[in-house]
C-alpha cells in the first residue's frame, strides 16, 4: 500500500452537468494520461464513482500523487468559467462521508484542497477545503 499523507479535494473545473466520461476522455486524449485525475468523483446527485483503486496513484496534484488520494466533485465553475463553489447539498454530504471513510483508513492523512499544495496556482476546489474539513 502507498504511504498516504494527504487527501486532496478537487473540483473538475467544469459545469456541474459535465459527464464523467467526457472528463475521462479529456484526460486520456488531451492530456495523454494513463491514469485518471482522481480516485473518486462525485456527481451532482451525490453518487460517488470510483475511477481508480487507491493503491495506484492518480493525476491530481503534480509532484505529489504518490502520497495522495484525490477526490473531486463535478463542477467548480460558473457559466462564465469563473471559479465558484457549485457543490450541491448531495455532493457536500457525499464528500464528507467519503472523507470520513478515508480518514478512518488513513488517520494521519491531512485533508486539503488542490490549491493548498505548494506552487499550485489554481482555485481548485473553489472553496476552502482545508478549513471546512479541519475537524475530521
Amino acid at each position: 500500500m502507498r504511504n498516504i499523507e494527504y487527501i486532496a479535494v478537487h473540483c473538475t473545473a467544469t459545469q456541474p452537468t459535465a459527464k464523467i466520461s467526457d472528463i475521462q476522455n479529456y484526460w486520456k486524449n488531451n492530456l495523454g494520461w494513463k491514469n485518471p485525475g482522481y480516485h473518486f468523483i462525485v456527481r451532482a446527485n451525490g453518487e460517488v464513482v470510483q475511477l481508480l483503486d487507491i493503491s495506484q496513484p492518480s493525476n491530481g496534484v503534480a509532484g505529489w500523487n504518490s502520497k495522495i488520494i484525490n477526490i473531486s466533485y463535478v463542477g467548480g465553475i460558473d457559466i462564465k468559467g469563473t471559479p465558484k463553489d457549485t457543490r450541491t447539498p448531495e455532493q457536500k454530504e457525499a464528500i464528507l462521508k467519503k472523507l470520513k471513510e478515508l480518514k478512518k483508513q488513513f488517520p494521519k492523512a491531512k485533508i486539503q484542497g488542490h490549491r493548498d499544495f505548494p506552487n499550485v496556482k489554481k482555485a481548485c476546489p473553489s472553496f476552502d477545503a482545508k478549513s471546512e474539513y479541519k475537524n475530521l
